[in-house]
């Protein structure tokens, strides 16, 4: 029998994780708030239609308030033992409210947020982090391999693989900023872009943020920044993973200065120096524009 897919959320990241589902054989069925159905999709009335009487419901929302209005309005018309699985970049806490709730219906949950950006997602080649029951893990596990690469069990308890998504940003957003800093350093000193990244991207300085995605156009393989800084990972949406990293910091007691800087720099950068819409490799562009 056909497994039987409702998908909520179909913005820039759920239309394409939800096409490429459909195509790959699933009975797919969307609902989004405003962004409209994909034409292959069957196109539910309501977030509820969208849910009931499916073996797996998918979300992919903005924030954890989202996701707990959603919940609220779905689990009730989840059948008993179906799956829920949460691809969303929320708080921890939200994620682990939500899997209380599913529970309590006996209903699976996995929260699962993806590293990957928008062409990731059009790919099928994100990474998905992802906390839960090994079960509910395991049967997730046909559709992390439809729309991703790789797929990590961080631990078997909810919102694992949040936590695994907001250290990886962290970590993301802090190299990206330092990259920048270098190649606005390098165009200060005179060295050519190029040379610089023929050393550095063989050297110690080696990272994800200058090799696979060099902030600098027309430097490295393709990228934002040969694209105006067309967002592949928009800043807006960086800005808030650091910001869900440093409440998770607070909530700890841990201090993470160097996340507490990258998160004011995004801020400034989104919020005052005409970054949002923008990809966050785009801070180069602010560095230049202020000498």
């Amino acid at each position: 029998m056909t497994v039987k897919i409702g998908f909520i959320g179909l913005g820039n990241m759920g239309a394409p994780m939800a096409r490429n589902l459909k195509q790959s054989g699933y009975d797919v069925t969307g609902f989004d708030i405003q962004a409209p159905c994909p034409t292959e999709l069957v196109a539910a009335s309501s977030v509820e239609d969208a849910a009931t009487s499916k073996d797996i419901v998918v979300t992919m929302l903005p924030n954890g308030a989202a996701l707990q209005a959603v919940t609220h309005d779905i689990l009730p018309v989840m059948s008993s033992g179906s799956l829920l699985l949460d691809c969303s970049t929320v708080e921890i806490d939200h994620a682990r409210q939500a899997a209380r709730d599913a529970y309590a219906k006996s209903i699976e949950f996995v929260d699962a947020p993806v590293s990957g950006g928008v062409v990731g997602a059009e790919a099928g080649t994100l990474t998905f982090m992802a906390g839960g029951r090994p079960s509910a893990f395991a049967r997730a596990r046909p559709l992390f391999d439809i729309l991703g690469g790789k797929a990590v069990h961080c631990g078997e308890t909810p919102g694992s693989g949040q936590a695994a998504k907001i250290c990886n940003n962290m970590i993301l957003g802090a190299t990206m900023i330092v990259t920048c800093e270098a190649f606005a350093l390098a165009d200060q000193l005179g060295l050519d872009r190029q040379k610089m990244f023929d050393v550095v991207s063989t050297s110690s300085g080696y990272s994800w943020s200058l090799n696979a995605y060099c902030p600098a156009e027309g430097v490295g393989p393709e990228s934002p920044a040969d694209h105006n800084y067309k967002p592949g990972f928009a800043a807006d949406l960086m800005l808030k993973d650091l910001r869900l990293a440093q409440m998770a910091a607070a909530s700890t007691g841990l201090s993470t200065k160097m996340g507490q800087l990258a998160t004011e720099i995004y801020a400034d950068f989104v919020e005052n120096k005409s970054g949002s819409g923008l990809d966050f490799s785009g801070i180069l562009k602010m560095l230049k524009a202020n000498g």
